[in-house]
């Protein structure tokens, strides 16, 4: 993990971290910058801000001043020690960033310049005021949002356009189940079910989140807390069952998503939230409805497929972000926003599953909205 200086850190706590955030770069040092460092696995507390590196910028690279960043749960995860960032990669959290191109390293495409507002797929370093990234897993952000709106795009929005379209397959008219419709992940699924002409239906906790949904484009809207979700999507589906469900949950639910499967249905698995050890006839059951089990993770995946599902997305769906008034419209749904110093606070609502949409970081505190 990221260690803090013996001689020069700030706690998230402490106000003279505000002040300095106000200070010129010049009074920081140019070659360090602020971040979010984590020094032993542990819960929320372990969370501070110090001074790392700043990034050296290769070849082929943007270097991003990030305005914005936003969580996801395997931030959680990485902070807990069980989800370590892969090798090479920055152990600084963060797996999405929005802000503007502060350098360009040598060797690049010549689409991007300096000021321009950029949003970036990373495998690590969000929640940092810089962060550099291979140019191909950068994006322009979509004129008619916020630099705060393009931090809660590219994780989600990616993850959900990967399963829908790379890995399921989705096609118009099926059935699709959305687990932790309220989620990040979840409002993008919606949304790109709505943009294919598929059919979303979502469990979701609580009777908020569930209207949200529907608002959103659900179909249909179960509360796992209350129902059985299995038989409410056969009841909807008329006994056919869901052609695909994109599963966050694992373990726990297992059994109710093999039943409300479809014959040849295919069952995403792209998390493990409810937990990873099945107690019971698990491949019997999936047999017997010849059903498909997909598992998919994005954070390790090669440069080459990122920039492959980065520049599928910009050609589908990100054209849709900046349309305004449109039955295909697409945009981020943001939960809250919270302060970097407020880290801690931000990762403590996350893991009471209290947010609906993402939680958005706002890492440089003088940033204008309207940027």
């Amino acid at each position: 993990m990221t260690y803090r200086s013996s001689t020069n850190y700030y706690t998230i706590q402490e106000a003279s971290f505000l002040k300095m955030l106000d200070q010129p770069e010049s009074a920081v040092g140019e070659n360090v910058m602020l971040a979010v460092c984590v020094d032993d696995p542990g819960g929320p507390e372990k969370l501070y801000v110090g001074r790392v590196p700043r990034p050296q910028l290769k070849a082929g690279e943007i270097l991003i001043k990030v305005h914005t960043t936003a969580l996801n749960r395997a931030d959680l995860l990485q902070r807990r020690g069980l989800y370590p960032a892969p090798p090479g990669e920055s152990e600084i959290l963060g797996l999405e960033a929005a802000g503007t191109v502060a350098a360009l390293g040598s060797g690049g495409g010549g689409q991007w310049v300096p000021g321009q507002r950029v949003m970036a797929l990373l495998s690590g370093g969000g929640y940092a005021e810089f962060v550099s990234v291979p140019e191909e897993l950068v994006m322009p952000v979509p004129a008619h949002l916020t630099i705060t709106q393009a931090a809660a795009l590219p994780e989600a929005w990616l993850t959900a356009f990967q399963l829908l379209h790379l890995i399921a397959k989705v096609q118009p008219g099926e059935t699709v189940l959305v687990h932790a419709g309220a989620s990040g992940v979840g409002t993008a699924a919606i949304q790109l079910l709505r943009l294919t002409q598929a059919i979303p239906v979502v469990t979701a906790g609580t009777a908020e989140k569930l209207k949200m949904t529907k608002n959103l484009g659900a179909a249909a809207a179960f509360n796992y807390k209350d129902e059985d979700f299995s038989e409410r999507v056969m009841e909807f589906t008329k006994g056919r069952g869901a052609d695909v469900i994109l599963d966050c949950v694992g373990g726990s639910c297992w059994n109710k998503n093999v039943q409300c499967l479809a014959m040849d249905g295919r069952w995403v698995l792209y998390g493990a939230m409810g937990g990873k050890h099945v107690d019971g006839d698990l491949l019997g059951k999936l047999l017997s409805k010849r059903g498909h089990l997909l598992c998919s993770l994005l954070r390790s995946r090669s440069l080459q497929y990122k920039a492959e599902l980065v520049k599928a997305f910009s050609e589908r769906a990100l054209p849709h972000f900046e349309t305004l008034n449109s039955s295909v419209a697409l945009r981020p749904v943001i939960d809250r926003v919270f302060s970097i110093q407020d880290i801690a606070a931000a990762h403590q609502h996350m893991e009471a599953n209290k947010n609906t949409g993402k939680i958005v970081i706002r890492v440089t505190e003088s940033m204008s909205e309207e940027l």
